[in-house]
């Protein structure tokens, strides 16, 4: 239930009703007792179009900052075991550097998340080419995918917890994709401490889509992901391969470096897995049915006792561990975001699914609506 607006020159806040406690460990030194979400200005584009920030703040002082342009998550600040906060996402201070090139930092990816092979896919016996920008491949949405787009961002109440909803259109062929699509994406923080994320998107023309978000994690704030304890929900994976494509096998992880069924360290057998620069960048086929909600990955970080649980609807998760980080781009605070310095998680259909009969559909019709449900639920142990 919203309470009130206050609107003073170029922000605007609302507060929403919420319980009296968090409920949560470690954030009793945090404790707003409100649930909060305000709107004020991130920067402007070379023609003057405004990027706006929203701020959600649970109860127990946990804040989401999420920019319009690429609908992107660009800060999460919550508690470690002792009730102190950190940020734990990798992003930029201001627009300029997200303008400039980097590794899809926070960003809502689509027409279509990850790699589609040599750039082509055909559809009701139509051939459709795309740019190339992940050589040989397309690369989550091409050169200027979903990533790179200002969407519409709104400020929304509900009795989950503060929300900011999203939305694109995207007209008929761009990117070289069939049919216009509006997308809209649907962020939530909610008093249980978890970042909620619902997508959906519907079109006027056969197409294909699959949406996800790219954020980087990291439980410590700062310093190297390999430490960091990861559990996948997964039995099977996708081998992909030397240019990241799927080879259409779907394979057990049992006995390999990608068996993370029991929690394991992400660096334990990292050099096992083949490749340059060598590491994880891999779909792993999720246990249970798509469409319903499941635990599809735990990661906790020893030293701060930060966890993350990934729920998701989807049918697989890309799971990568930075491997191309390089320290190219400087991040909030002047970081320096060397390789393995993040992780992702990117609830998502599988790589390449429209040239693969045995993979789940990216196909959408007309009349049939895209849902995609994602929840990043975090904790502390």
């Amino acid at each position: 239930m919203i309470t009130h607006k206050v609107i003073l020159g170029m922000a605007l806040s609302i507060v929403f009703v919420s319980s009296p406690s968090f409920g949560s460990p470690g954030t009793g030194r945090h404790n707003v007792k409100k649930a909060t979400a305000a709107k004020s200005v991130f920067g402007k584009m070379a023609d003057g179009t405004t990027i706006d920030l929203f701020s959600l703040t649970n109860a127990g002082g946990t804040t989401a900052k999420l920019i319009s342009y690429g609908a992107s998550l660009e800060s999460l600040s919550v508690p470690d075991r002792n009730g102190n906060f950190n940020d734990v996402v990798l992003g930029f201070d201001d627009l300029k550097e997200y303008l400039g090139e980097h590794p899809y930092f926070g960003a809502t990816i689509g027409r279509v998340a990850n790699r589609i092979a040599k750039g082509k896919f055909t559809l009701g016996g139509k051939e459709y080419s795309l740019a190339i920008n992940n050589a040989p491949n397309t690369l989550h949405g091409g050169k200027e995918g979903f990533s790179r787009k200002v969407w519409k961002g709104e400020i929304i109440g509900g009795s989950a917890g503060a929300s900011v909803r999203f939305t694109y259109v995207s007209p008929d062929g761009e990117e070289g994709y069939p049919g216009t699509l509006k997308a809209t994406v649907v962020y939530t923080l909610t008093d249980q401490n978890a970042l909620q994320i619902k997508y959906t998107a519907s079109v006027d023309k056969t197409t294909i889509v699959n949406l996800t978000n790219h954020s980087y994690f990291n439980l410590a704030g700062s310093g190297s992901i390999l430490n960091h304890v990861l559990y996948l929900n997964a039995d099977k994976y996708t081998p992909v391969d030397s240019t990241l494509i799927p080879t259409g096998e779907i394979a057990p992880v049992r006995g390999t470096p990608f068996d993370f069924t029991a929690a394991t360290a992400i660096g334990a057998r990292i050099s096992q897995v083949a490749g340059d620069p060598g590491g994880y960048d891999h779909n792993f086929v999720l246990n249970g049915p798509a469409g319903r909600l499941k635990l599809a990955a735990r990661v906790s970080e020893p030293t701060s006792g930060r966890q993350v649980e990934m729920w998701t609807t989807e049918p697989g998760v890309q799971f990568y561990s930075g491997n191309f980080l390089d320290g190219t781009n400087k991040g909030k605070q002047g970081a320096i975001y060397a390789k393995h310095g993040g992780f992702c998680l990117e609830a998502q259909h599988f790589p390449d699914s429209v040239n693969h009969a045995n993979f789940p559909s990216t196909i959408l019709r007309p009349g049939s609506l895209y849902r995609q449900q994602t929840v990043y639920k975090f904790s502390t142990k």
